[in-house]
């Protein structure tokens, strides 16, 4: 199968096809943990990892794999490497995985990462396959991030609330507040607050692509065959 270019996995990863507002796939993580902006990443940055290396090993065994046996390889590649990026985060990011809690071990079910080794690491090169997997986990930690600050902008005031959580004492600094007396709105910290900021997200995404969609219609020109044999141009 030929190689897309890298510029349209880019693309995808990030926008067009952003397997949060397009696919909606890792609902549970989306939901559950984005409480904050710095969950939010951190879980974005955990699941970018597994996807990055998951995506570049089934790609360098694709035709080592028999296809009968495919599906439970790929799977039994992806926890692997969850099980490293635990340890991982209970060695140098022990509060930060506390607070994630079980959502860490449970990327192993995230149907986002098993998709694209089935989709798209399985069937192109190991190149390709990198690519796909920082794009799609970049566009994924993004919408995690993005998520997160707003919940808890609108929930609590502040934004990047423990970040030394995830970048260590120096990062302090980035949290930024309102201040105590800030009456935030409880519903944004819940789970119907989360299922309402992403609905908002996801129609913000469409609006802006069909926006698009009439600009580039709008300045492309026709060309059609002239009454005497040439060409006329029209909008």
């Amino acid at each position: 199968m030929a190689n897309p270019s890298y510029g349209a996995l880019i693309g995808d990863g990030l926008w067009r096809q952003n397997q949060a507002l397009v696919a909606l796939l890792g609902l549970c993580p989306l939901m559950a943990t984005t409480t904050s902006a710095t969950n939010g990443l951190g879980m974005g940055l955990a699941t970018t990892t597994v996807l990055l290396l998951a995506n570049l090993v089934i790609s360098l065994i694709r035709n080592l794999v028999s296809p009968v046996v495919r599906l439970p390889v790929f799977v039994l590649v992806i926890a692997a490497f969850v099980t490293a990026v635990e340890l991982v985060m209970q060695a140098y990011f022990y509060e930060l995985y506390l607070v994630l809690g079980l959502f860490i071990p449970l990327i192993v079910t995230n149907c986002m990462i098993l998709g694209r080794a089935e989709a798209f690491a399985s069937r192109h090169s190991p190149a390709p396959a990198l690519v796909d997997g920082l794009a799609m986990g970049v566009g994924f930690t993004l919408i995690l991030t993005l998520l997160g600050g707003i919940r808890e902008f609108l929930g609590q005031g502040t934004l990047f609330y423990q970040a030394d959580l995830l970048f260590g004492e120096a990062a302090r600094h980035l949290s930024l507040s309102l201040g105590e007396g800030f009456h935030g709105a409880l519903l944004a910290i819940l789970p119907p607050g989360a299922f309402i900021a992403l609905g908002l997200l996801i129609a913000l995404k469409n609006v802006i692509d069909k926006a698009l969609a009439r600009r580039k219609a709008a300045s492309t020109l026709r060309v059609t065959p002239g009454p005497q044999g040439g060409l006329a141009l029209g909008g």
